[in-house]
């Protein structure tokens, strides 16, 4: 007797691999209607500046003098290649994002294509890509409150109370404090959210185009040479550090059950977002170095402000910098947490993490437990980690996820022809085979050590999987997929 064809409640099963059907997850989320579970009420303009909420923050207003000292005035050039790294990801992230409208962004993905052991590790991922980068990006806020606290009333934070051990100090108070302020604003609801993140992701552009009027006043042509002293070398670990400026923009792919009209407006977002931070990012590295030159940014923390300081010869504006900074990373906390409980939550869904993550309030219709436990959980490394101790894992991290996406792009062309795309990659398969290719070029230039510490991080990641996801997964206990779930009660 042969068997049943199968459809689409009952996932194809390839090679022993449990795979999740396009069309279970849709259904499973309600993707494609109103009111299931969580609140549609972002609009697209509303989901651009939550990516750019997500996006701009750190990267740029703290790590660019990382950057600069691997690559020097050529940062230009490793703003551009990690934002093509990024533009090629994001052509797959928006074809899978209008294909399959989910919370999980990657996580989901994954497991619709490559199964859910694959899919388990992506979600383990992106504890570091969401969750550990909230504590990096928490410190960083830290540094620019002490900036702004001098320029407005001469006074400082003492050096116990505003860095971790590693970096002279005892608890990161500052850092605990934007995590928890965070925390509270995402319990409210995702419409507060969203109408302030809006707010803070218009005011940090400004800031950053008025730092590049100020800076270009300044620029001269000679602080850009030597250009590239070190070479291709000093690009590519350059672009190691850069890409750290870029983690997020795929939290917009997390907002699909919260979003209007999702199948347009995610694919739509993605591609506005890394146009509009790449110039953005480039103009700033440019105007920086060309108004001191590399040596004067290289290492130095709160660079913008003291950028602004020595081109005006007054402090006022490095405070109105500094705010900006404050405003714009405390902006990414509050975006990439909610990036992080919506990934907790399709996870625990599909019941390889606890219940307690995917429990909705029925009041505010937001995960509350789950929110209030990702910002315990994350205040703790903010409060007593060193910046530079997690961006080269978080970033090794990324990618890597960043590179499962592209491939399962490829798989779900092969697995679903048939499934309804809002958006297309263009110049398929080369365009995903490049990405894949410059995310492996990325980590390659992260150095051995985080290769060894990922490698450690993604075999604790397999132990997880084994000894509670796998016997605990909704596939197993609930082989029949259901064609339709209805909401989560809180």
């Amino acid at each position: 007797m042969s068997p049943a064809p199968s459809t689409p409640s009952r996932p194809p099963r390839r090679s022993g691999a449990r795979v999740k059907s396009p069309e279970s997850l849709l259904a499973e989320s309600g993707a494609d209607l109103e009111g299931h579970g969580l609140r549609r009420s972002m609009g697209l303009f509303q989901l651009v500046c939550f990516g750019v909420g997500a996006i701009v923050g750190t990267g740029i207003f703290v790590g660019l003098s990382d950057s600069v000292a691997e690559a020097g005035p050529a940062v230009v050039v490793s703003f551009v290649l990690a934002a093509v790294t990024c533009i090629f990801t994001a052509f797959s992230f928006a074809e899978l994002g209008g294909a399959i409208p989910v919370s999980g962004s990657s996580y989901s993905f994954a497991y619709a294509t490559l199964g859910e052991r694959v899919a388990f590790l992506v979600g383990w991922c992106l504890l570091l890509e969401y969750g550990v980068s909230v504590s990096a990006v928490a410190v960083g806020w830290s540094q620019y409150v002490n900036e702004l606290l001098d320029s407005l009333i001469g006074w400082n934070l003492p050096a116990a109370l505003s860095s971790g051990p590693g970096d002279g100090g005892v608890v990161n108070l500052p850092a605990i404090v934007v995590v928890m302020m965070a925390a509270t604003l995402l319990v409210r609801g995702v419409r507060e959210s969203a109408g302030a993140t809006t707010a803070m992701a218009v005011l940090k552009i400004g800031i950053l185009i008025a730092f590049c009027a100020i800076a270009f006043t300044a620029f001269e042509d000679g602080h850009l040479s030597p250009f590239a002293s070190d070479g291709m070398a000093g690009i590519t670990a350059g672009a190691s550090v850069a890409f750290f400026s870029y983690i997020g923009f795929d939290a917009i792919t997390t907002a699909g059950e919260e979003v209007k009209n999702p199948r347009r407006n995610i694919p739509t977002a993605i591609l506005i977002c890394i146009g509009v931070v790449t110039l953005l990012y480039c103009a700033v590295a440019l105007g920086a170095i060309g108004a001191l030159g590399a040596d004067a940014v290289s290492d130095k923390p709160a660079a913008l402000s003291l950028v602004v300081n020595q081109v005006t010869g007054s402090s006022v504006g490095g405070g109105i910098i500094a705010f900006g900074a404050v405003v714009a990373i405390a902006s990414v906390v509050l975006a990439v947490m909610y990036g992080q409980t919506r990934i907790l939550m399709s996870m625990s869904r599909d019941g390889l993490i606890p219940r307690v993550f995917e429990r909705v309030s029925p009041k505010t219709r937001t995960p509350v437990a789950n929110t209030w436990i990702v910002a315990v959980l994350f205040a703790v490394p903010a409060a007593f980690a060193s910046l530079d101790v997690v961006v080269n894992l978080t970033t090794i991290g990324t990618l890597a996820t960043m590179a499962v996406v592209n491939i399962a792009v490829i798989a779900l062309r092969r697995g679903h022809p048939g499934l309804k795309r809002s958006f297309r990659v263009p110049l398929y398969p080369l365009s995903p085979v490049l990405g894949v290719g410059f995310c492996l070029y990325l980590m390659y230039g992260t150095g051995w050590t985080t290769w060894v510490q990922f490698a450690a991080f993604l075999a604790v990641g397999a132990l997880v999987y084994a000894g509670y996801g796998r016997s605990r997964s909704r596939l197993v206990r609930e082989p029949r997929e259901p064609a339709a779930a209805g909401p989560t009660g809180g």
